[in-house]
């Protein structure tokens, strides 16, 4: 395995394309989003039409046919104007459209990854529970067969895109006896009878990200409408998590990445004693860890998307990089509020968002103690 730490010209060129839309279309409304929790719906056909919601699937079902690399690059720089934007972009890719593309059958590909793809239909991905978060195999949703159809019922909450979402990927027992092995996959279509969005959450940050719980109620589904074997979801849904938690990395890396420049900035700006605070020793020491740190993040996203796109296990990979990238986002934003002193407490200025925002990353897809756990586990089954 050769090494080289150089993007290459497309992947540069993907970058400059996305920072430019970004900072175009998102910068300027961010603040208004987050304070009103509006999500930009109209957001998604746009990106659609840059590759950006359909990055890691072929062209012949809409995609961009890039790899988890590109994917990583367009996250953070995504994130790195809005950690909103960036999520809903991850939970779009990563886990709904991921889950069919992975596990579907052609039909289901063409008939659900094109439109995803495209950006024309928005997905979510409905596996928490109110009574089961990190122990997933504990819900309670089911699914029971009546002739030619799967009746769900149950509810499902901190569901991305749970208002807006066109389709849903969701988990449910098929055989509740056999624990995870008796959980399957889903593919319900909004508008379906007994499928309803229930309440918006009220977040602390991604605001912009729409969360809301759903609720099924003898919600009647075709039965070609099965993602995958019986009894494989669970298993499914574990490895497309592997993929998800590269995403919420590079999540991580953005939000770090423009908390860092804000700091910065301020610190090239503000003066004090009749100086630049940045010519002070203990803000240049400040600013010297965030830009290291987060370059190890950023190596260990990369490292990750690199083994992903070589058909590669990536799971301990993805749980460190996961793990490293969400713990130093937090650390980077802090570090962000302080050099900015009584501003970065204000809502006038970029750090408070960005911490805000960080927070979720070392809860969402997995918290950062089971991460920890996933990587445990990973030193002893894989040396």
């Amino acid at each position: 395995m050769s090494m080289n730490f150089d993007f290459t010209e497309e992947q540069e060129a993907i970058r400059r394309t996305v920072r430019e839309f970004a900072e175009a279309e998102i910068r300027p409304h961010a603040p208004q989003w987050d304070e009103t929790q509006h999500f930009p719906r109209d957001l998604f056909p746009k990106m659609g039409e840059l590759g950006i919601t359909g990055v890691i699937f072929p062209e012949q079902y809409g995609g961009a046919g890039l790899g988890y690399i590109e994917y990583a690059i367009i996250i953070e720089e995504l994130s790195r104007v809005c950690g909103a934007i960036g999520l809903s972009v991850a939970a779009h890719n990563s886990l709904c459209t991921n889950h069919i593309y992975q596990y579907g059958s052609e039909t289901q590909r063409r008939d659900f990854v094109t439109p995803l793809a495209r950006g024309e239909r928005l997905g979510a991905w409905a596996l928490t529970e109110p009574d089961s978060g990190s122990d997933a195999s504990a819900m309670r949703t089911t699914a029971v067969r009546r002739g030619d159809k799967w009746i769900l019922n149950g509810s499902k909450n901190f569901i991305t895109h749970g208002i807006s979402g066109d389709v849903a990927v969701v988990l449910a027992y098929t055989d509740k006896e056999m624990r995870s092995r008796g959980i399957s996959a889903f593919i319900v279509e909004r508008g379906t009878q007994g499928f309803n969005a229930g309440r918006k959450e009220n977040k602390l940050g991604v605001r912009a990200s729409e969360t809301a719980s759903i609720h099924f109620e003898d919600c009647a589904i075709p039965s070609e409408n099965l993602l995958g074997e019986r009894g494989r979801g669970f298993v499914n849904a574990m490895q497309v998590l592997d993929g998800g938690r590269i995403s919420i990395a590079a999540l991580s890396v953005g939000i770090a990445q423009g908390a860092y420049e804000s700091a910065l900035k301020y610190s090239l700006e503000r003066k004090q004693f009749g100086h630049p605070i940045f010519e002070f020793e203990a803000i240049q020491f400040k600013l010297a860890d965030m830009a290291t740190q987060i370059d190890a993040a950023r190596l260990l996203v990369i490292r990750a998307a690199f083994l992903k796109d070589n058909k590669r296990q990536t799971t301990k990979e993805s749980a460190m990089a996961k793990l490293y990238a969400s713990e130093i986002a937090v650390r980077v934003c802090e570090e962000a509020i302080q050099i900015h002193g009584g501003y970065g407490y204000l809502k006038d200025y970029p750090p408070e968002k960005y911490w805000r925002d960080s927070k979720l990353c070392t809860i969402g897809e997995g918290t950062s103690e089971v991460q920890r756990l996933v990587i445990a586990r990973q030193l002893i089954t894989s040396g």
